[in-house]
């Protein structure tokens, strides 16, 4: 939803969104969790190393074109977490399909763990997804459902780059009502 939200923004906001991969496997790796979500994170990392192939050969534009492609196909369409769903996305956005085989492989998840962290490590510990940098200020959140659209994006954005701006602020957080709301 915050990347949704962001790529309005842009619209209305002289700005421009930056994807980086982050991971929830990678994120939760050492974590006292459920058997149930250790079970969902394991099916992730393989979306995840695609994203990584992805940014590394082909660029940050392409892996948010990529992103879309795929989240689109996972969230909206509720396609199943599969290779031919992951190559169908990458045939969406003109991408080898070869690139659905880093999957299966482990052999660059230091790359991973490397974006991954420095995404992350500016918050500092006790967030999830998602993260922005705003102004060279790294934010969980926010966390929007839906995710507005035209100049309310871009006044939600306002209020963010407003409280980027003070230093001494560190949280706002209040409980979720409803799930996401993807339109």
């Amino acid at each position: 939803m915050t990347s949704r939200w962001m790529l309005e923004v842009e619209k209305v906001r002289p700005v421009h969104t930056t994807f980086h991969v982050m991971s929830l496997a990678v994120l939760n790796e050492d974590k006292d969790i459920s058997d149930d979500y250790r079970a969902m994170l394991e099916k992730a990392w393989g979306p995840a190393r695609v994203n990584i192939a992805v940014e590394q050969e082909f660029g940050s534009e392409k892996l948010a074109e990529f992103y879309t492609a795929l989240g689109t196909r996972f969230h909206l369409r509720d396609e199943p977490r599969e290779r031919a769903t992951i190559e169908a996305a990458l045939t969406e956005c003109g991408l080898p399909t070869s690139l659905a085989d880093r999957a299966e492989t482990d052999q660059h998840d230091d790359l991973l763990r490397s974006s991954h962290h420095q995404g992350m490590d500016p918050v500092g510990d006790e967030v999830g997804t998602p993260v922005i940098h705003v102004d060279g200020v790294a934010f969980f959140g926010p966390v929007l459902s839906p995710a507005p659209k035209g100049e309310e994006a871009g006044k939600v954005f306002d209020g963010v780059r407003l409280l980027a701006g003070y230093s001494g602020f560190f949280e706002l957080k209040r409980s979720r009502t409803v799930g996401p709301i993807f339109d």
